[in-house]
């Protein structure tokens, strides 16, 4: 059987600033009513991460700051230190490696670790994944949640058990107990568009939709509903991606300056966004047999995608059109506040390819008008530049 450990940071953006406080003699952010983002005089900016006592006063992430100040007027506030978070996550990635390399980074302070072939080192993965905590905490300062589990869908279920501090494990033959009773809105991926129309089936519960027709599910949500139905009977085969040495891969995201709600607001920005992943494909001499798409809500959750493309390619279209039709199958209608593609599995642009009948097509003869479009922009080329004239959108 795999073992599966998910490994959260509690409240990473807080608690790294709590630990930088403490080293310059501050209070600790922890222990108070007190958020991250934003800006206390100009009450501008969301609220990026907020402490267990901030919760009392019931201040949200994503809310703005104007509204959490009239929630708790006392409130303690620090701004964002990217530079910082990158520090410390890139150490905790660290001191992960030296446990196993199989590890996949999934957002700045969460990744997945496979335990399997190291799990005989320790008496049990409970063991483990407590000595892996507390030596977090006793090293670095913060702490850690550690979910558990056989596949990456339940470890990342059970890290957002009780929190914080905390080791939880989620085996299939505890699905029943531990997950079944919880809220639909507790169930990952499943988003707030896609819960109110399983409510109107009378779906409230992780149990209810496990035990629902998964064909009707399919009626109202496509793919994305099964996906769900797969996930709330803990149905998951994905493996953990950790990047091999030799592995390579190009991409490129936006963090959105308002938030997107329509799907045709979203077109120019992967379209943008495949033009510059194709074109460092082509600086580079690759092509890339896998695109993924990755979406993170204006309520900062973050959801991604993947296909392996037929052939391996680095056109601009081939790119775009792939990433849209990843995103359709992902988007459940939250506001979108950062969009991004990315490539894999690329091999170099020279490498011979194993076409079929289908990809064989006779050269096409180009007609008088086509002749003189070219002529005409090549002449345009060589008088103001190279890419003087580009495609339309």
């Amino acid at each position: 059987m795999r073992i599966i450990f998910h490994i959260d940071v509690n409240s990473a953006y807080l608690s790294w600033t709590s630990v930088e406080r403490l080293k310059e003699g501050k209070s600790d952010l922890r222990e108070v009513p007190s958020i991250i983002g934003g800006n206390q005089k100009s009450r501008h900016g969301v609220v990026l991460a907020k402490s267990i006592p901030a919760k009392q006063y019931k201040i949200k992430t994503g809310e703005p700051v104007a509204n959490a100040l009239r929630k708790c007027p006392n409130l303690v506030m620090a701004p964002p230190d990217h530079k910082m978070y990158a520090k410390y996550s890139k150490e905790l990635m660290k001191f992960l490696n030296t446990y196993t390399r199989k590890i996949e980074k999934v957002s700045i302070d969460e990744c997945y670790m496979d335990f399997t072939d190291i799990a005989h080192r320790f008496h049990s993965p409970l063991d483990a994944a407590f000595e892996i905590k507390d030596r977090i905490y006793e090293t670095y300062g913060f702490t850690v949640n550690v979910g558990i589990s056989s596949n990456k869908l339940l470890a990342k279920m059970a890290s957002d058990f009780e929190k914080p501090n905390k080791v939880h494990t989620l085996f299939p033959e505890e699905i029943k107990a531990k997950m079944w009773p919880l809220p639909l809105s507790e169930l990952y991926m499943a988003g707030h568009s896609s819960v109110e129309t399983l409510k109107k089936l009378d779906i409230h519960t992780i149990g209810d939709l496990a035990k629902a027709d998964v064909e009707l599910i399919e009626i109202q949500l496509k793919s994305h509903g099964r996906m769900l139905w797969e996930f709330a009977n803990g149905i998951d085969d994905s493996p953990v991606q950790y990047i091999r040495q030799d592995a390579k891969g190009v991409g490129n995201s936006t963090t959105l300056p308002s938030d997107l709600q329509k799907r045709e607001e979203t077109e120019p920005v992967f379209f943008k966004l495949a033009k510059s992943v194709a074109e460092r494909l082509k600086k580079e001499g690759q092509k890339a047999n896998m695109v993924s798409t990755e979406i993170k809500y204006n309520n900062f959750s973050r959801v991604s995608h993947q296909k392996q493309l037929t052939k391996a390619s680095n056109d601009v279209e081939e790119i775009y059109e792939n990433a849209m039709e990843l995103f359709d199958e992902l988007w459940d209608g939250t506001p979108i506040r950062l969009l991004g593609i990315r490539t894999s599995k690329l091999v170099d642009e020279g490498e011979p390819e194993q076409l079929s009948l289908f990809d064989m097509e006779l050269p096409k003869k180009k007609d008088e008008r086509e002749v003189k479009i070219e002529e005409a922009m090549k002449k345009l080329e060589e008088k103001f530049g190279k890419g003087i004239v580009k495609k339309g959108v």
